[in-house]
């Protein structure tokens, strides 16, 4: 199984700043995934043409879709959107908004694949260290733990960890395994020159990750001012309870 990971930046290109979503498009079809988390997704937006990018999206890819708007403007708005070639068996909408910061969210929804369920969290996180961990935190202790611990998990996302220091403080105990390490292969912003791990893959339970990798080429340095993460995997058939993923070495 395939999932990519993409902060679209609404279509709009990190240098040339031209709204052109099929350039988008085009970055996910040609690797051609079967779950697709993307963050900074529009609906209505006067700047992105009005597209209902949604819904565009899910029929271009004739894909199920969950969508949660975190960011509302005068007209339309942003957030995070699921792509499945599998229908869900759960969906949730998840605020992470810290105090009066900017709202942020995360979703979670189980989908029912070809091995197995999968619980699948997409979120785009805070730009400072302490609403990161809260975000995090919140998230691991209210919601996951809340629901069945043996379902194999995988987080993902835009983190804006540029100290990439959720993993040790706030994913490793919890028995979550980074699957976006060492974060210098994992570089994803900027997309023209990118020096920063801010896209990050978090994973636990029975899930063994075959290959992650960023995708660099000319179309993903100009769709958007991040590169996109795949993550190749499949689900264990006969899972440990608490069994941890096994990831390649590094």
């Amino acid at each position: 199984m395939r999932l990519l990971s993409y902060n679209i930046h609404k279509g709009i290109g990190g240098r040339d700043r031209r709204y052109r979503i099929q350039r988008i498009i085009d970055v996910i079809e040609r690797e051609n995934p079967d779950l697709v988390c993307l963050q900074e997704v529009t609906r209505l937006a006067p700047r992105c043409r009005r597209d209902d990018q949604p819904s565009m999206l899910a029929d271009y890819f004739n894909a199920r879709m969950a969508f949660q708007q975190n960011v509302h403007y005068r007209e339309g708005g942003y957030g995070n959107l699921v792509l499945s070639r599998w229908p869900f068996v759960e969906k949730h909408q998840i605020s992470l908004r810290h105090k009066q910061k900017k709202p942020r969210g995360a979703q979670l929804v189980v989908a029912d694949t070809p091995e197995g369920s999968l619980r699948l969290v997409n979120w785009h996180l805070g730009l400072a260290e302490d609403e990161r961990r809260w975000q995090a935190s919140r998230l691991l202790l209210h919601h996951l733990f809340r629901r069945s611990e043996g379902v194999p998990t995988l987080v993902v996302g835009d983190a804006n960890d540029w100290r990439n220091s959720l993993a040790g403080d706030v994913f490793r105990p919890r028995d979550f395994v980074q699957v976006t390490s060492p974060p210098s292969r994992f570089r994803s912003f900027p997309a023209y020159f990118p020096v920063g791990s801010l896209d990050k893959v978090f994973c636990r339970g029975a899930i063994r990750v075959r290959n992650a990798t960023v995708i660099r080429h000319v179309l993903t340095k100009q769709a958007s001012d991040h590169l996109p993460l795949v993550v190749d995997f499949h689900l264990e058939r006969s899972p440990a309870e608490g069994k941890s993923p096994r990831v390649p070495a590094s």
